[in-house]
């Protein structure tokens, strides 16, 4: 599991100015991808290999997300 102590995160260009409610990224070693709550920094973190990130940027894309509630 990759050690994320130096990750470079990157907070969302569409996060705006909004108080800080929303998600940063940063990479892994392998391409894969880990995903943290902004406001929680020292909280979980989702991580994603480069095949599940992947699979869920083309799902964006694709608007497959469209429909769910806000």
């Amino acid at each position: 599991m990759d050690d994320l102590t130096n990750a470079r995160w990157i907070k969302s260009s569409r996060s705006g100015d909004n108080g800080g409610e929303c998600v940063e990224v940063a990479s892994l070693s392998g391409k894969g991808m880990a995903i943290r709550d902004s406001k929680r920094p020292y909280g979980p973190v989702l991580r994603f290999t480069a095949a599940e990130w992947d699979a869920f940027r083309t799902s964006v894309k694709n608007g497959e997300f469209g429909g769910l509630p806000a």
